[in-house]
């Protein structure tokens, strides 16, 4: 009986990208487990991808082109050729073209698998190529990177495994045992060699019960947090002032600025103790090394932008930087932007004219309400879920339900979006095909080895857009390139120094490469800040030259607890919608009964105190309302939640909750800069059934 064990790695919107290897046995995939060796990884995976087998295997995968013979939303589709599905697919929008122009198709891909190849490859190639309409900003990631680039000139930050030689790490806006799990038994490394972590977040999650401490500020608060203790710094003289001195500009405009945010007033705005905001700043200056570990959270506000460029402050003032483990760290996928030539892959050199930006958060706003002469009249989504995971859902699903958007959806399983596709076309799994994964949790480049071949008719995403620029009769050879000559086309133009010694044989002969950054790599120590001056801007003049504030700032959302007073008057509840469960990833598994069924079903989670002003018991079930829409769900009291403040569980299934989601309550207000959804500034009211 032959046997393998092929190499490949996770391709989830996920900081770790852990390693795995499958094991085939007669060309069936029969076990799939974490690489014992590699460092991160470290043999486990989480309690969503331990069953991607199931996954790869389930009875309800798409394994065919379908063609909708029933109305948009009925799920109600008749099997097709791959030959007659293409040409209705190419025959439309040629048409479209024709009549409308090219930018009347929208193509709506995301990071529902983050490889390099059937993310954004191909894809971009052929809508190059075409020149429709562009998706712009994101749904995560922009608002953080665009705040961060407003102090640092770059997100990128120290390297995640160096946090073990950090002695306070503040976990801040992130859920990292439930949502970046592989990292956790570093910082136990860290606490082990006397290391203090202590988490900043809203809600009591299973990552601030595990801590050395928990800040539960009030939500969207954490600017004015960061504000207090910078104020609280330099009050007690804990700030490097030769770090400053040489590696900074705008330090006495800033410290100008922190006289209006003494920690009292920074107390009141957050719902905490003075002496509380006092100690953790005292802890952060003198606890050298010391680093902020931020994640998704708080970019999810409308004033998100700003709170990743006001803690950016911190480690700068403290100099923080200077030491290893000292500094801040969200995302290395900056890093690897600047290592791998990746969009000159996509080759933006293809297109006739610059392609008209859609901002992503705003889909159920572009499909139903842009003027007729610019109506976007075809979409083809990929990677992504959009009637489940954009804002402001009842919008969205009224899109998706026009009769004369012509939706093209490349699918595994039939998604709430897929429902409302009038052609679907079905894609590879991670074990189907080849792909090439970098982190943006820590610095190993992995390669995906396709363990078994396509099941069914199913092709991936690179595969699927060769085929429709064929159909669609263009001859570019860049449209004809195979998988493996655009990795190695990559990896022959990386030419940074930490990537030497990199190939693509090498890869396909040892699964995962760490990229050669030096040990003891401390990126901004000497300072080497890539903004106009050179330097940290405590005071930006790129934010001056776009209208906004240079200076560290906090305003308070207008859906927020400090926000607009006739808002809260009828909805003075603040909801969350958090990522809490174990088994699904934003709504991937979300159709899988194996694990829908131990996650039990979602639940609004609510204090004592406002569940008993609203006769609410545990387990009541109640309805969550506000302006945009209403959800029915069982009520949980909770001391994870403080008053105020309630929270609804993010990626389920619409059925799960009466057709519609959490995602029904949240706005597509765009966050302060960097192109953002501020999916977290939702005031709801809530009653009992």
């Amino acid at each position: 009986m032959a046997e393998q064990v092929v190499t490949g790695v996770c391709h989830h919107d996920c900081p770790d990208s852990c390693v795995w290897e499958v094991t085939v046995r007669d060309g069936q995939a029969v076990r799939l487990r974490g690489q014992e060796s590699h460092p991160f990884t470290r043999g486990e995976l989480c309690p969503k991808v331990n069953g991607f087998l199931d996954r790869v295997h389930h009875p309800d995968r798409l394994l065919h082109p379908l063609v909708r013979t029933g109305p948009k939303g009925s799920a109600t589709f008749e099997r097709a050729t791959w030959d007659d599905a293409l040409a209705l697919v190419a025959d439309r929008w040629q048409q479209l073209i024709e009549q409308h122009g090219p930018e009347a198709i929208l193509p709506f891909g995301y990071a529902g698998n983050q490889g390099i190849l059937q993310c954004r490859t191909m894809s971009e190639r052929l809508f190059n190529v075409l020149g429709t309409s562009n998706v712009v900003g994101g749904l995560c990631g922009n608002t953080a990177e665009a705040g961060l680039r407003a102090t640092q000139g770059t997100g990128i930050g120290i390297d995640p495994e160096d946090l073990r030689h950090s002695r306070v790490i503040l976990l801040w806006s992130t859920n990292t045992l439930v949502t970046n799990r592989h990292l956790w038994p570093i910082l136990e490394e860290a606490r082990a060699a006397g290391g203090r972590v202590i988490c900043i977040d809203p809600l009591r999650t299973r990552t601030a019960a595990a801590c050395d401490e928990h800040v539960q500020l009030l939500p969207g608060t954490d600017g004015a947090l960061a504000l207090g203790m910078m104020h609280v710094l330099v009050a007690r003289d804990l700030v490097d002032h030769a770090y400053l001195a040489e590696h900074s500009v705008g330090y006495a405009e800033l410290v100008e600025r922190l006289q209006q945010w003494p920690p009292e007033r920074a107390a009141e705005v957050c719902g905490l103790a003075t002496a509380d905001i006092e100690r953790l700043a005292i802890l952060f200056g003198e606890g050298q090394p010391s680093a902020i570990r931020v994640l998704i959270g708080m970019e999810h506000r409308e004033n998100g932008a700003m709170a990743y460029r006001t803690i950016s402050c911190l480690p700068i003032l403290t100099g923080a930087w200077r030491h290893r483990g000292g500094g801040l760290v969200r995302s290395v996928d900056p890093l690897f932007d600047e290592l791998l030539p990746i969009e000159a892959l996509r080759r933006p050199d293809l297109r006739p004219h610059p392609r008209r930006p859609i901002e992503m958060g705003k889909l159920g706003e572009v499909l139903t309400e842009l003027p007729d002469a610019e109506a976007v009249r075809s979409l083809c989504v990929y990677n992504c879920n959009p009637a489940a995971v954009v804002p402001n859902q009842a919008k969205v699903l009224r899109g998706l339900a026009r009769d004369d958007l012509f939706t093209v959806v490349l699918e595994q399983f039939m998604t709430d979006t897929a429902r409302y596709a009038d052609v679907i076309l079905p894609a590879t799994t991670q074990i189907e095909h080849l792909d090439l994964m970098p982190a943006w949790g820590h610095l190993y480049l992995t390669l995906n080895r396709p363990a078994i071949a396509p099941l069914g008719e199913a092709l991936p995403n690179t595969e699927i857009f060769r085929r429709l620029a064929a159909a669609l009769g263009l001859d570019d050879l860049a449209l004809r390139a195979s998988d493996e000559d655009l990795l190695r086309e990559l990896l022959d133009g990386a030419t940074h120094p930490f990537m030497a010694g990199i190939t693509f044989d090498r890869l396909w002969a040892e699964g995962s490469i760490k990229v050669g950054r030096p040990d003891d790599w401390r990126p901004h120590a000497d300072g080497a800040f890539p903004t106009a001056s050179g330097k940290a801007e405590l005071s930006s003049p790129s934010l001056a030259a776009r209208g906004l504030d240079p200076l560290p700032t906090w305003v308070p959302a207008r859906e927020g607890l400090h926000g607009d007073a006739d808002l809260r008057a009828r909805f003075p509840l603040s909801c969350i919608t958090s990522k809490r469960h174990q088994r699904f990833l934003n709504s991937s598994y979300q159709k899988l009964p194996s694990h829908t069924i131990p996650e039990g079903e979602p639940r609004l989670e609510i204090s004592g105190l406002d569940a008993t002003a609203r006769g609410i018991g545990e387990g009541d079930r109640v309805r969550v309302w506000n302006d945009r829409g209403a959800i029915e769900l069982v009520a949980t009291i909770s001391d994870r939640v403080r008053a105020q403040l309630v929270s609804v569980p993010f990626g389920w299934p619409l059925e799960a909750s009466g057709g519609v989601s959490c995602n029904t309550l949240t706005s597509d207000v765009s966050t302060d800069f960097g192109g953002g959804s501020a999916f977290h500034d939702n005031l709801v009211q809530v009653a009992l059934i």
